[in-house]
Order: C-alpha cells, then structure tokens, then sequence
C-alpha cells in the first residue's frame, strides 16, 4: 500500500517540467532546445517518470510520449492523473496514435497533444499555455479549498458551542491531522482536516441520554446502539450536497469501520477498499479517547486489537508521534499556565474545566478555544460570573488565532 503522495500544502507555485520518452537522445535535445526557458526534468519511460514525480514533484506539466514499452503514454499520464491531479498533461503521438491520443483528450486525461517531431517554438508556446492552465486551475483550487475549510471550520465551532464534549475530541484529532498529513506525505491534507472536524457531526443527533452512557462506560440497549451506529451515516448525509465533499463523506461513513471488516457500515469493505483517510480517522479517534499525548503505551493499547488498524498507518503513525519525537506525539516544553478568562485566546488548550461560580460546567478541560467560544465566555461572565483563574496547557497558537480570526 501507497502512502505516499505529491504533498499539496501551502507550498510556493510551481512551474517545473516533466519531459519523458523511452529515447535517451531525445530528452537530451529537449534539454538543449527547452532549458534555458523552464525547470527541466527528464525521466526515461514511464516507470521511471514516476518515480521522479514521487521524488521531485509536483511538476506543473509533464509531457510524455505515447509509444514506449512497458508503460505506454496513455498508462503513465493515466497515473499521473490519480497523484497529482492539479499536473497538466501533454503528450506526443505518431500519425498512426491520433485517434487513441483524441480519446484521451476527450475523456479529460490530457491537456493537449502534438505529433513527432514538433518545432522548439511550438512546444515552448505548448509549456507556456500549459504552465497558464496549472496557475489558474491552482488557483481556483486554492481559493475553493481555503474558502470551504473555512466555512466548515466556522460551523464546527457554532456546533462546538452547542455539544462540547462531542466536539473535544474531535478538536484533538483536528489539532494532530495536519501533522500527521505532513508526515505521510499526503495529497489531500485538506480534504483530511475537514474530514477530522467533521466526523462527529452526527453525534449532535445522539440523544444526551446514549451519550451520557458512552461517557460513562455504560453498555448501550439494542435500540441505543442502533441510533449510535448510523451517526456516520448522519454525517455522510449532511454533507453529502456540499460541492467537493463526496470524498469527505465516505471518509467519514467508514471512519468506524475495522481494517479486518469489522464494525460499521456492514457491508464487507474492508483492508485498502477503505478509503484510506476513514483508516486514518479510525487510528486517531481511538488514539484520541485514550490520551492527549500519543506516546508508547498508548500505540502498544492500539496494537493488542489485532486486524483493526490499517498496519502500515498505525506503524507510520507511531514513528511519527513516539520514536520521531521521543515519546510524546505534542510539546509538553510549555507547561501548565493560569489565565483570567478576560485574558483567554483563540487557540488556547484548556487543562482545567472553565465553570460558572456556582458549579456549571460551560467548557470542559482538553478543548481548544475558539473566538465563538471566548465570546460565549464574556457573556456567561458578565451574567453569572466564572470560576478563575483558568489552567491553560500551552500559550494560544499564532497561528491558531490567525486561522479562526480569518474564519
């Protein structure tokens, strides 16, 4: 299984070239004719192009021919689509391959083609237009994805406000996925994040009663137990309208689901047919409701469930969190620091529970605040009074007010 994918986090633009051809001597004349105008790369067949996008992507465009043996144009460009979508592909075609070359440009796979040979100046003016679509379909991408992360992240902190404790949770699980997205060098980080803040989104129709028992350890009756398990299915179906979020939905409808095929949806998908950010979901919920900082014992907690975790996530995952940083998945370099409420910031991690003076829980220890939260706290203050000073774990994140400032 392929972790790995061609990282598209806030990177700078990008305008490399990819060039491959099963002909040696050609790529180094395109070389000589292109390189002084572009960042050229060369791969020599399609095997090998694809290890230089793995290695050296993201390329803005990548030009192929279409005759080479083993993988052909169609077969490498075709790959090329599924890890790095945003890539716009070209390729070079005979006479006798116009029509297979045709079919490709209708079905969406390439950009354009041209046939061998083909002028330096046509296929610098081909680079140009291509490096012109890789700008505005980044752009527009860019500007959805930041757009919709940000609406989604503006919802979540209303609901959060509504079901605190459902919501903390999954606000841990929102603190570590960019990380760990990072760390495994994945596409589709964003997609990801908006998966970790939405995944509890069916749980604010759990009536309080089965959520109270969950808490508590309780064991739930066959009727609660059946409203528990279609809350993923609730989420899917909440957001299954949104434009660009269909990914994001079955991420979340299988996130309860086993590697082994256990669990929810019964419907016997099961190992890599899982969508492979459900099987990461399912690591870090589980990590989530065991501790707040992944070290050794918690991963060694996780590995006695045999058949129920992706291996190869829960071993990239434990290095990450344990053997890379030393046993602890977040700093604990800050320590414990206590706050007025007056003084609270977006972003601050509670390591006390915020009550009004006469013994009301509004904020539970482990959330991290949001601007809607600290607004709610002023109010509750002016009305009722708060307990204080509060015990924060760590000073609010720069970065973490930006982003809920922005929202």
């Amino acid at each position: 299984m392929k972790l790995h994918g061609i990282r598209s986090a806030e990177v700078p633009p990008v305008k490399k070239i990819l060039l491959v051809d099963d002909d040696a001597n050609i790529l180094a004349s395109f070389r000589r004719r292109l390189g002084r105008h572009f960042d050229i790369s060369t791969a020599l067949g399609g095997e090998e192009g694809l290890e230089v996008l793995r290695s050296r992507g993201p390329f803005a465009v990548i030009i192929s021919d279409q005759r080479m043996p083993g993988m052909d144009g169609i077969q490498f460009l075709s790959e090329v689509k599924k890890r790095a979508p945003d890539t716009v592909l070209m390729m070079f075609t005979g006479h006798t391959d116009l029509e297979t070359a045709t079919s490709a440009i209708n079905e969406g796979r390439i950009f354009r083609f041209y046939t061998k040979p083909c002028p330096t100046e046509v296929l610098k003016g081909a680079i140009e237009a291509g490096l012109d679509q890789y700008e505005l379909v980044t752009a527009e991408r860019d500007f959805l994805e930041r757009t919709l992360a940000g609406s989604v992240k503006v919802f979540v902190d209303v609901l959060a406000l509504i079901s605190p404790e459902i919501f903390r949770k999954a606000e841990r699980v929102r603190g570590w996925m960019p990380e760990v997205a990072r760390s495994m060098d994945l596409s589709n980080a964003w997609e990801l994040n908006i998966a970790a803040m939405l995944a509890p989104l069916g749980m604010v129709t759990i009536p309080t009663k089965i959520t109270a028992k969950l808490d508590n350890g309780g064991a739930l009756s066959q009727v609660e137990e059946e409203i528990y398990n279609r809350a993923p299915e609730i989420s899917k179906n909440l957001i299954s309208n949104i434009p660009r979020m269909e990914n994001i939905g079955r991420m979340i409808y299988y996130q309860r689901k086993g590697f082994d095929g256990s669990g929810i949806p019964a419907d016997g998908t099961s190992g890599d047919d899982l969508p492979l950010g459900a099987r990461i979901l399912r690591v870090l919920y589980d990590l989530a409701a065991i501790t707040e900082h992944p070290k050794r014992a918690a991963f060694d907690e996780l590995e006695k469930k045999n058949g129920l975790y992706d291996p190869e996530i829960l071993r990239v995952m434990r290095s990450f969190f344990v053997d890379d940083r030393g046993g602890s998945g977040v700093s604990d370099e800050h320590g414990d620091v206590d706050m007025l409420c007056s003084d609270l910031q977006a972003g601050a991690l509670l390591a006390s529970d915020i009550e009004t003076l006469d013994g009301i829980t509004v904020l539970a220890a482990g959330a991290r605040l949001t601007l809607a939260q600290i607004e709610r706290l002023h109010n509750l203050q002016l009305l009722c009074g708060l307990r204080e000073p509060v015990t924060i774990l760590e000073p609010a994140r720069e970065s973490d007010s930006q982003d809920r400032t922005s929202a």
